[in-house]
């Protein structure tokens, strides 16, 4: 896998997108805005499978306009931020191809899963529904209610957080902004709750469950693919570039000693006979408090000399 990514980056990766979080949380932004303006454009603008196949294909791009949870502007504002630090610390270990290749394979196992459960929807819902929910709203709406319940980039920015977990798992985060927590600690935290979610949230109702199982292990399976099998090569990358980097800066620094002079700044000096700490190291420095400014004299001149005032200078001295 790790080759295939490799041959994969030499072919195409001129065309890599850089600063590819930023671009993200720039479309988080947008789509925000849209709901801010008109609250029924998510519906418009979703991954809905139904009506891509009824030709309105721009939903394969728009639906990554829609923020995972805008439900408070102040922890959109703080996890948006949180995501974007942690992808661009992928981004500047991985390489912009290897990133860019993470975030996508993500959405477009997303869009898979999306027809998947189109499938299901429509060969398996008739005999399983246990709700009137297809009866009121027939196949189209209840596509769009799916859609936009189920299908969104939370689980993409989650791939994003378990990668970074993985690589990094010893950092510390504050947790509310006051419990310091490893990073591990808390993907696998956040790896059970949403199992667990997915389990509660519709329980009763499997066909519900089974669609988000579908969702989750589909926008993870960058994660269970890409990372577990690139995480050996990318360490030895990783491993590789810190080497040439600590051997390049070693050079530099070799360089940069062999063009100084050949030249030893002295820590003391006589201000009368002009002796220093390198030529008699015998000696001892001490520098005068009733002079007017910071004048030394070593041991033999120290009580034997006039004290520099305004109007004189040490070359007056006895």
């Amino acid at each position: 896998m790790g080759n295939f990514i490799s041959y994969l980056e030499r072919k195409f990766g001129k065309y890599a997108i850089p600063r590819l979080p930023l671009i993200m949380i720039i479309c988080y932004g947008v789509g925000y805005m849209m709901r801010m303006i008109n609250p029924e454009i998510a519906y418009s603008i979703s991954l809905n499978p139904y009506a891509i196949l009824r030709g309105q294909v721009w939903r394969l791009v728009t639906w990554v306009l829609i923020p995972p949870n805008d439900n408070n502007v102040f922890f959109l504002l703080i996890s948006m931020y949180f995501y974007y630090s942690i992808g661009i610390t992928l981004e500047r270990m991985w390489g912009t191809f290897y990133f860019n290749y993470y975030i996508f394979s993500g959405m477009i196992f997303t869009v898979i899963a999306s027809f998947i459960v189109l499938g299901i929807i429509a060969f398996i819902a008739p005999n399983m529904l246990v709700d009137n929910v297809a009866a009121i709203y027939g196949y189209n709406d209840l596509f769009q209610l799916i859609s936009v319940a189920f299908f969104s980039t939370y689980y993409i920015n989650m791939s994003i957080f378990l990668a970074f977990a993985a690589m990094f798992p010893d950092a510390q985060v504050y947790f509310m902004f006051i419990l310091p927590i490893k990073v591990k600690v808390l993907g696998i935290i956040y790896v059970v709750l949403i199992v667990y979610e997915a389990l509660v949230s519709f329980s009763g109702n499997l066909l519900w469950t089974g669609i988000q199982l579908i969702v989750i292990l589909a926008s993870l399976l960058n994660f269970v693919i890409f990372f577990l099998s690139t995480r050996k090569s990318l360490g030895h990358q990783r491993q590789a570039r810190s080497a040439a980097q600590r051997k390049a800066a070693e050079e530099y620094r070799r360089k940069v000693n062999a063009m100084r002079p050949a030249s030893k700044v002295n820590k003391h000096k006589c201000a009368i006979c002009g002796r220093t700490d390198e030529s008699n190291p015998e000696l001892e420095f001490r520098f005068c408090s009733k002079c007017e400014g910071n004048y030394e004299y070593c041991q033999e001149h120290l009580f034997k000399h006039n004290h520099v005032k305004k109007d004189l200078h040490p070359d007056n001295y006895n």
